[in-house]
């Protein structure tokens, strides 16, 4: 396997794999950050080759645009694993964004990422997280099973790997079709808005049963939740769904 780390514009390494045909996905969000009580998120991402074919793999960390892009070649049915992916493939302490993987291959690799808490000898439940297709796109997408009390708490993460501002309008429901309330966020080309629910919306002190239905008309956009434990810091990633509500 063939690995460099390479401090070129994506700009550039994207020219040369347009040449072959191409395939991205996304991870909405990998990490290495602390979060409350000093403990440590981590992601640990696989990249698996299962075709017959060597190919090219280039991954970036969209939101961060100071970061390296880190390339490398796999052999037929060769994978490789990334321990805290920020820090082993970047060489960052610390980042929370989007993952772009490119691929220079009509089929695109296989991807599974994980997150997980550290705080100094015990490490949480690896929690996975959804890898999408750069292509998938809804105008309207929910978030369900949410809830923030004394025993949990939920941060919502919106992502947008576009190169122009993205506008979500979400809506909080604990009944289909009926908003509890509704806020308007703007998040700024290649980046990552992860924040708590009630900083979205502060006039809701605590629930379980939740839903927040996000809106936008951006293309390159993800949306997820993560639902925390906070006795055990285990984590719950949220998918959205697709429908109206």
């Amino acid at each position: 396997m063939r690995l460099s780390l390479l401090v070129v514009p994506l700009l550039f390494l994207t020219a040369s794999l347009r040449a072959q045909e191409v395939s991205t996905l996304i991870v909405p969000v990998v990490g290495s950050t602390f979060g409350p009580t000093m403990i440590r998120w981590r992601t640990d991402v696989d990249i698996a080759n299962p075709t017959a074919l060597e190919t090219d793999v280039a991954i970036e960390l969209a939101a961060v645009p100071d970061a390296p892009v880190f390339a490398f070649t796999l052999a037929p049915g060769q994978s490789q694993h990334f321990t805290d992916i920020v820090a082993q493939a970047f060489g960052l302490e610390s980042a929370l964004s989007p993952l772009r993987i490119t691929t220079a291959a009509r089929h695109s690799v296989v991807v599974r990422a994980s997150a997980y808490a550290v705080r100094d000898a015990e490490v949480s439940p690896l929690q996975p997280i959804d890898v999408y297709s750069r292509t998938t796109y809804y105008p309207i997408r929910a978030l369900d099973g949410l809830e923030f009390s004394d025993a949990y708490r939920t941060n919502i993460g919106l992502a947008n790997t576009g190169e122009t501002d993205a506008d979500f309008l979400l809506a909080l429901q604990r009944v289909p079709g009926r908003n509890l309330a509704i806020t308007h966020v703007r998040v700024g080309a290649n980046s990552l808005q992860h924040t708590s629910i009630q900083s979205l919306f502060p006039l809701i002190s605590s629930g379980s049963g939740f839903s927040v239905v996000v809106e936008t008309g951006s293309r390159d956009t993800h949306v997820y939740a993560s639902v925390i434990e906070n006795a055990t810091n285990a984590a719950r990633f949220v998918a959205s769904t697709v429908g109206i509500r």
